[in-house]
């Protein structure tokens, strides 16, 4: 299963290499990794999405609380949150595939940043999942280039 982990640390050089390297020294595979400064310029945060089960989140979770860097982690997956990934999608296109891609790009309510004689770029923003969808839709076109940013995530306000 696939956690999502926000982790509060101090902003400085060196940070993200420390967390990294937790992973890597316990063979955890991090599926998608952001980081930012917050609204406190001293503190950055990290999403980190990761796989696997309770015991072993659990596990990552104490191990990354005993970082000294480290200010506070909390695992994300069974909370309420709003959740985004943005995607820029490099297309082929021609006369012939040129109506469809837009109407592709239309229903995914993307949108065409660069346009060249024989590409499009596409910025598109959404969970994981319409990413994906998207990008599963417009590969029989082709796919010059994907780049995706992985998730980021936010606890949703109290009613």
């Amino acid at each position: 299963m696939l956690h999502t982990l926000a982790v509060l640390v101090e902003n400085h050089p060196g940070v993200l290499i420390k967390v990294a390297g937790l992973f890597a020294r316990r063979a955890y595979n991090i599926e998608s990794l952001t980081v930012c400064q917050t609204e406190d310029p001293e503190v950055s945060r990290m999403t980190i999405v990761v796989a696997g089960d309770d015991q072993v989140i659990e596990q990552v979770r104490n191990q990354l609380s005993k970082l000294v860097v480290v200010h506070t982690v909390v695992d994300l997956t069974e909370m309420s949150v709003v959740d985004r990934e943005l995607a820029l999608v490099r297309i082929p296109i021609n006369s012939e595939t040129r109506s469809e891609i837009f109407q592709t790009v239309d229903v995914f309510r993307g949108r065409v940043v660069d346009m060249g004689r024989s590409n499009i770029t596409v910025e598109l923003t959404g969970d994981i999942d319409k990413i994906d969808a998207f990008v599963h839709t417009i590969r029989p076109y082709g796919l010059l280039e994907l780049v995706r940013t992985g998730k980021i995530a936010i606890m949703r306000s109290e009613a």
